[in-house]
């Protein structure tokens, strides 16, 4: 009788996350670290930069990324040339991009590393707004001298991001480094192909500096939204014309701070509407429904929200819908949004066999990702433990703390609903973090795990005479070792409860749906090498 050649045989998988030693987590459970890479990976796809966390003050864990990506960047400087560009558009992390550049930069030029540095500044910068926000954070940590690859790489984003659009959403009096303070410092040509770029690098120049020039003919977007203003002074219902709005480049803060009080909000909402992207539509659900818009105009906005390859394009994290859903008063929005999400979490695989995704509800996992949001790591915890249910053929999910509780899922229903549905029973089973009792109890022959934690399990007492030394079970020994776990972490501490250098045993994290991409991978025995690396070789 074969014992190897079987049906059920399959090859084992390597993941990019490997650990190297042994550790705690902060509650004290046997934990692993990782190795250097795989640290910055896993903490900068969670960083929201200057925000505090359960475990870590924003001060240590800024101080631990940047320690991180400045020893990287020196010893390997293509690879992190690749994950800066990947960390900004494939994972979608804004302020951690550009930090990480910013550190990277720096470390390779103390060093005396010149090469990649422009190509690393100008990866991080993906929005308009992002040339001045790398300077205030380069003066602010290295001084105001700016080195000449820092400038060139400023230069070669503003010759892509600068547009007369640009200017007039993103070029305020709230900035410190306002449009014309980087084109100050780092003077660019006007791009291959946009010789209007030379009337706009003059204009942003004379508006910073309150100079009565003359408008150039060539900015004619500028010119109307010059006018527009002016007729608004004198007749507001001009705010009311929504292919004038749209003209104009006016934004719908313009649009609301020019006309006050003199027009109904519903109207004025019906018409900046048109001209709102994705993520302004969103925020605004609950002021559309306060303002009392007209169904028409409602269904409108919906179908815009549910539009697959409009979500795919604003790279919204999958969490934004859950946000907004929450936050609007009416109905008429929820199956626009439960599109939306879904169109969000369009690389989660469906799960062949058994599986059983085991959600961490700890307190930890209560707190919320940044002071502004609302959204806590359970929350995005629970919308992945819920679309991977709904992807997959047999899913048991469980929600655990010091206990934990089976929650049923009902087919077809609402992704956003059945979230609530799970968040209602948070604390059920108290706010402790028994992860390795969790598995014990409800691993009953599945075909894989999926655990969606910050990894901070408690401590789990090994058998006598075990020869542990007293440091417990882990986490990735509580299930049989040929059982494939994805250790799915929403925080990025720097222990964590799986072991990667493990067969079996795998670790991603993030709040993009990107990172099901290498849990499939992975899960159909393929080997996932690091996103950018795969990408290229692809």
């Amino acid at each position: 009788m074969a014992k190897f050649n079987t049906r059920a045989a399959r090859p084992t998988a390597r993941g990019p996350v490997t650990t190297t030693g042994t550790t705690t987590t902060y509650e004290g459970g046997a934990a692993y670290a990782r190795e250097t890479k795989s640290d910055l990976v896993l903490l900068a796809v969670t960083n929201m930069v200057g925000e505090d966390t359960f475990y870590e003050s924003a001060g240590d864990r800024d101080d631990r990324f940047a320690t991180l990506v400045r020893a990287v960047a020196v010893d390997d400087p293509a690879w992190t040339a690749g994950f800066v560009a990947w960390l900004r558009t494939g994972a979608g992390m804004r302020s951690a991009s550009l930090v990480a550049a910013a550190e990277a930069v720096d470390a390779r030029l103390t060093a005396g590393l010149h090469g990649d540095n422009r190509q690393i500044v100008d990866a991080a910068l993906h929005r308009p707004d992002e040339p001045g926000e790398f300077l205030a954070y380069w003066t602010a940590r290295h001084g105001r001298r700016i080195p000449k690859p820092v400038k060139r790489g400023l230069a070669d984003a503003v010759q892509r991001l600068y547009s007369e659009r640009a200017l007039l959403k993103y070029d305020t009096g709230s900035k410190g480094y306002r449009f014309a303070d980087v084109i100050d410092l780092v003077h660019p040509s006007p791009a291959d192909g946009k010789p209007w770029q030379g009337d706009l690098f003059r204009h942003a120049l004379d508006r910073r500096h309150n100079r009565d020039t003359e408008l150039p003919a060539g900015l004619r977007t500028i010119a109307a939204n010059t006018a527009l203003r002016a007729d608004a002074a004198a007749d507001p219902s001009v705010l009311l014309d929504a292919d004038r709005l749209r003209a104009a480049g006016m934004t719908w803060e313009d649009v609301l701070s020019l006309a006050g009080s003199a027009l109904p909000k519903a109207r004025l909402w019906e018409s900046v509407a048109p001209s709102m992207g994705v993520m302004a539509l969103i925020r605004n659900l609950r002021n559309f429904d306060e303002a009392g818009v007209s169904d028409e105009a409602a269904e409108a906005i919906a179908r815009r929200i549910g539009e697959p390859a409009t979500i795919a394009e604003s790279r919204l994290f999958p969490y934004r819908f859950l946000s907004a859903y929450r936050a609007a008063p009416s109905l008429r929005w929820g199956h626009a949004l439960d599109k939306a999400l879904a169109a969000s979490c369009a690389n989660v695989p469906a799960l062949p066999g058994r599986t059983l995704v085991l959600v961490d509800t700890s307190g930890s996992m209560q707190s919320c990702i940044s002071a502004k949001s609302v959204v806590r790591h359970v929350d995005i915890a629970a919308l992945f433990a819920i679309v991977l249910a709904h992807r997959g053929a047999a899913v048991d999910l469980v929600g655990y703390a010091n206990g934990y509780f089976h929650h049923p899922l009902t087919p077809g229903g609402s992704v956003l609903r059945a979230i609530d549905a799970f968040d209602r029973r948070i604390g059920e089973v108290g706010h402790g973090t028994e992860t390795v009792a969790a598995l014990k109890a409800t691993y009953e022959g599945h075909d894989r795990v999926v655990l969606i934690s910050d990894m901070q399990a408690f401590h789990y007492p090994g058998a006598a005479g075990s020869g542990d030394g007293g440091r417990g079970v882990s986490v990735s020994e509580a299930i049989p070792a040929g059982v494939p776990m994805f250790g799915i972490n929403t925080s990025g501490y720097a222990a964590t409860g799986i072991d990667s250098s493990r067969p079996n045993r795998y670790e991603i994290g993030g709040f993009s749906d990107k990172l099901f991409t290498m849990m499939d991978l992975l899960g159909r025995g393929r080997d996932a090498g690091w996103p950018w690396e795969s990408a290229r070789k692809a």
